[in-house]
């Protein structure tokens, strides 16, 4: 196995769920072949309140396409999202269908030179092997909305109780006496004197 300039040498499962083996499309540019599979997500798939539940199925349709320089990956993946809303905290379900599409890069080590000069961010073959976890992670991730909310127009909970407006619209509380003036409720006013 090829040492790519970073630290570590991952060694990919070929079983895993997310592996890709590309021999039988060779590394002869033109050569094209379409995938389509459906595997489980893993862990920690999305952001903290909204991402695709672990376990959980994936329908990828791919196409893998030889090129020069490696093998390029276009295609789409689709998986439901499960979450919370940032307002409310309501549950959120929802699916998602994301792009993907990425250059890996063979990794020759006949050209370690020019491996070198290569960005540490360019994703690389490990032999016949293609990791597709850091690309559907990547493209999950920004497809994902910063704060998700269960609609448009959430009106979240009520600062003093936490109900939920949505739930009861006319929701309202006293207005808050100023702690400073607060003690002024104590004093019993005589009826007879009052204006």
């Amino acid at each position: 196995m090829y040492h790519d300039g970073s630290d570590t040498l991952r060694n990919l499962d070929p079983r895993a769920p997310l592996v890709l083996d590309t021999r039988e499309l060779g590394r002869r540019p033109g050569s094209q072949r379409k995938k389509s599979f459906s595997a489980e997500a893993p862990a920690e798939l999305g952001i903290e309140i909204l991402g695709v539940p672990e376990g959980s199925s994936i329908d990828i349709d791919l196409r893998l396409e030889a090129v020069m320089e490696g093998v390029l990956v276009t295609g789409t993946a689709r998986a439901t999202l499960a979450g919370e809303c940032a307002r409310c905290l309501e549950p959120i379900e929802d699916t998602i269908t994301v792009d993907l599409q990425e250059l890996f890069v063979y990794d020759d080590p006949h050209h370690a030179a020019r491996e070198n000069e290569l960005d540490d961010e360019v994703s690389r073959l490990e032999g016949d092997l293609i990791d597709l976890e850091p690309l559907l992670r990547d493209a999950v991730v920004l497809a994902l909305p910063f704060q998700p909310l269960c609609r448009d127009d959430c009106p979240g909970l009520c600062i003093d109780c936490g109900a939920r407006l949505a739930d009861d619209p006319d929701h309202r509380h006293e207005a808050p006496v100023d702690p400073r003036w607060a003690a002024l409720g104590n004093v019993a006013v005589d009826p007879e004197e009052a204006p």
